[in-house]
């Protein structure tokens, strides 16, 4: 349990939060929420004691634990990746360290015996016997495969060391424990495999993360960083963001009477709670939320961002069409090979790899970017297509104003038709003077989102679209593509864009394709397509 007291945190003038006052108990995970810039990591950091409180106090049950995903790639380099698990749990490595210094030495006396007495019981009060199969289980279930378990830190890649730190912190069961971002870099079913880990996890989660589906499925609380305040919500993101939006909507008809509105508030209630039923922590969120107040349901300050892509035309028959298409990396490894579809209207398609070059790879070569290893392909004559690449940094290699920045791609550079557009990404006022190369990555994101807006596309590339945006740009990006008349191609990790936008999905292997008219859910749960999937990758 993590108590929080009165907590206020201040950097110089500005107040991030104030006045909060809330418990974290056992059996539940609470989603941190809110804005870039409002404060979900500050608080993470501060209940883990790595950053000092302005004013107020955090404290845990007596005798608890608390683990917390490290942020520093190589702050254990010179470790092997088994011991940098192991000493996630510092009570247990400090007993076995001591352990193996009593039993090195040569000359071992009386009170050698009765402490290394003293130090197997303890050993075995914390499994102590059980904990290198125990860390080796975790590191196996995040892809991490035995050959690497006596491996140096510092000769793992920065996607593997993502996958030992989280294991780290996962190690021992902690009594409280603090996850940022932890899907990170993570695959689709390294994340599936921690959604239900942590939904059947028995002491206290708190997790701040920008993926929707992942949130959705193991958070019993939402904790919203909003107004300078800090409140908790019963339910998870969804719920949250539905309930808001229907506040908002709710406060813009003054015209309806307070009963109706109530009425309206618990219909949605008993509407969504019905839902919960499908999560994996049903009994305890669904009791939750039919126990909610419904004033406790408001708008939020959120601002989203108008990203609407309007096709200037119909796709005509032909659109894209591909045959043998294979590529190679950097390394001379075969990313992937005998590449052969057509695309149909309506077809948005979601492309799919265990190895993500290969995504960035077919999108550069149809792109005209890279030249494929072998194969052709074509795009149809009304084609009019915007790319969103994986790397960006060229576009904004510039000290360009955002104005300025946004006219070299408009043949309209009136000020009210540029400001039009960068308004609809959030830029307003002195900022849209802002110089590029000193934007930040959510930033960049939004600029590129207008630039391809001025284009009016009827087919999009988006090779990792929410890379670097809030929930709030993500959320706007996945309601436009759900009405997206055109036809996409799109490479993510974001469970949730591709369930609800994707009709068609493409997995590129080095032994050729997946292609499948499916829904996500089942093409990830299908134990045909699962076990398709991994004889393609093993030939």
């Amino acid at each position: 349990m993590i108590t929080v007291s009165n907590l206020r945190i201040q950097f110089g003038k500005r107040v991030l939060f104030q006045e909060v006052n809330m418990k974290f108990t056992p059996g539940n995970c609470y989603g941190i929420i809110g804005a870039n810039g409002a404060g979900k990591s500050t608080f993470l950091r501060a209940i883990s004691g790595d950053l000092d409180v302005t004013s107020g106090n955090i404290t845990l049950g007596p005798g608890e634990r608390l683990s917390v995903l490290s942020q520093n790639h190589f702050a254990f380099d010179q470790y092997t990746v088994l011991e940098t698990v192991l000493r996630g749990h510092s009570h247990l490595w400090d007993i076995m360290h001591q352990r193996n210094e009593i039993y090195a030495k040569e000359v071992f006396t009386d009170e050698d015996g009765l402490l290394a007495a003293d130090l197997e019981q303890k050993f075995a009060d914390i499994e102590g016997w059980n904990a290198e199969s125990d860390a080796a289980m975790l590191l196996g279930n995040l892809g991490i495969k035995e050959e690497f378990h006596q491996t140096l830190m510092r000769d793992m890649s920065g996607q593997q060391k993502v996958r030992v730190l989280l294991a780290q912190a996962l190690f021992g069961k902690p009594d409280n424990l603090l996850l940022d971002e932890p899907t990170n870099d993570l695959d689709i079913e390294t994340v599936s495999w921690l959604e239900n880990y942590l939904a059947t996890f028995e002491n206290t989660v708190l997790v701040v993360s920008h993926d929707r589906h992942f949130l959705d499925a193991i958070s019993t609380h939402s904790v919203d960083i909003d107004f300078g305040k800090i409140k908790m919500f019963a339910g998870n993101y969804s719920f949250w963001y539905e309930s808001s939006q229907l506040a908002l909507r709710q406060q813009a008809a003054q015209n309806k009477k307070a009963e109706e509105r109530k009425k309206e508030l618990q219909e949605f209630i008993m509407r969504f709670s019905a839902n919960v039923a499908k999560s994996k922590q049903t009994t305890s969120r669904k009791k939750m939320i039919e126990k909610l107040n419904i004033e406790d349901i408001e708008p939020s300050t959120r601002k989203y961002p108008g990203i609407i892509f309007n096709p200037e035309r119909e796709v005509g028959d032909k659109i894209l069409e591909v045959h043998g298409l294979a590529a190679k990396s950097e390394d001379n490894q075969i990313l992937f090979r005998d590449v052969e579809f057509m695309t149909n209207k309506g077809d948005k398609i979601v492309l799919l790899s265990r190895d993500p070059r290969a995504m960035t790879a077919f999108f550069e070569i149809i792109n005209g970017k890279q030249k494929p290893f072998a194969g052709s392909f074509q795009w149809g004559q009304t084609v009019k297509s915007a790319y969103l690449p994986f790397d960006n940094a060229e576009f904004f290699n510039s000290t360009l104003s955002l104005f300025d920045w946004l006219c070299q791609f408009s043949s309209d550079t009136t000020d009210f038709f540029i400001r039009g557009y960068l308004g609809k990404m959030l830029f307003s006022g002195e900022e849209i003077y802002k110089r590029v190369d000193v934007l930040s990555g959510g930033e960049k994101m939004r600029c590129m989102f207008s630039k391809m807006m001025l284009t009016n596309p009827n087919v999009l590339l988006l090779d990792n679209p929410t890379n670097h945006l809030d929930l709030e740009s993500i959320q706007a990006l996945n309601n436009n593509l759900t009405k997206y008349p055109g036809n996409l191609f799109m490479a993510s990790h974001d469970h949730e864009l591709i369930e609800t936008v994707c009709n068609r999905i493409i997995e590129l292997t080095p032994n050729g394709i997946i292609d499948k008219l499916m829904d996500f859910d089942d093409y990830i749960t299908d134990e045909k397509v699962k076990a398709q999937r991994d004889k393609m990758y093993a030939m």
